[in-house]
């Protein structure tokens, strides 16, 4: 009587498999009430082509495309604060602003939009003024950070600031801005796309006039170099490697550092988690760090 049972069960539970199955082939979703209990229900979807293929097509949407949209969202976001910050600064005329021109090869090699970029130059009188500010703070393991800020409230910008970095092991401080020094960089890629040795690009530095060269990756992870010289020449720079057959990304100041410091496993992931919080911060727009 047992074993009949048994064989009943059995046999029901393979037809609504079969069910199950069928159902899926048509393109049709299965109906619950025949796949019986939760346990069938879950042994079904193996079965079935259909929905693994709809959960993974939902998961590459959800884990990559979904945070390179935010990501890229994010960006334009930025360099739109930094297009209206330009304008008031020197005016809305590239060929008179050269940090502006700067500011839009930037949003092109990030493909912005034509017209959010036009729109951001002509909405400049609409928003908001807003004020440049520059935070300096001590990280894990003595790091040094080089904050770069753009608000139109300058109080409750700071307040964010001294939060996020209270809660991950750092605080602002006015005690290592001259661990950095402010130099002109040239960002480049090879014009062809061939790829550029260190040597081959130090070799290129001396006949710009540039100082160093230093091996970098752009926001899609692409190997550029970054050429470094005194800020009164970056344009001399720019113009003589864009004639060696090199295409500029960006040139502008940034905060190099001239010491570095080394940090154990336990503080380099609580640096990361640093940088990625004040990276997700809309006020701010670039982040320098020592850590070697």
């Amino acid at each position: 009587m047992a074993a009949s049972a048994t064989l009943q069960r059995a046999t029901v539970r393979y037809q609504r498999l079969l069910l199950a199955s069928a159902l899926a082939s048509k393109g049709s979703a299965p109906c619950l009430s025949a796949l019986g209990p939760p346990y069938l229900l879950g042994r079904a979807l193996h079965i079935t082509g259909a929905i693994p293929a709809g959960h993974n097509k939902w998961s590459k949407v959800k884990n990559i495309k979904g945070p390179r949209d935010a990501k890229r969202s994010q960006i334009f976001q930025k360099l739109s604060m930094m297009l209206r910050f330009a304008v008031r600064e020197g005016g809305p005329d590239p060929e008179l602003n050269s940090n502006l021109a700067n500011i839009i090869e930037q949003c092109r090699n990030n493909n912005m939009p034509k017209a959010s970029i036009e729109m951001a130059i002509k909405g400049v009188d609409k928003e908001k003024s807003t004020t440049y500010v520059l935070y300096t703070a001590r990280g894990p393991g003595r790091s040094a950070l080089v904050i770069e800020i753009l608000t139109d409230n300058t109080r409750r910008t700071q307040q964010e600031i001294r939060l996020l970095l209270s809660r991950n092991g750092a605080v602002i401080t006015d005690g290592v801005r001259h661990l950095f020094d402010q130099k002109g960089v040239v960002t480049v890629k090879d014009r062809e796309q061939r790829s550029v040795s260190l040597e081959q690009a130090l070799e290129l530095a001396v006949e710009a006039g540039a100082e160093d060269v230093q091996e970098s990756e752009d926001e899609e992870e692409q190997e550029v170099l970054k050429f470094l010289c005194d800020v009164s020449v970056l344009h001399q720079v720019r113009k003589k490697l864009d004639a060696q057959g090199l295409q500029s990304l960006s040139a502008g100041l940034e905060f190099i550092p001239n010491t570095t410091v080394e940090l154990s496993e336990e503080e380099m992931k609580q640096s990361s988690e640093l940088l990625m919080v004040l990276g997700n911060c809309q006020d701010v727009i670039r982040i320098y760090d020592n850590i070697q």
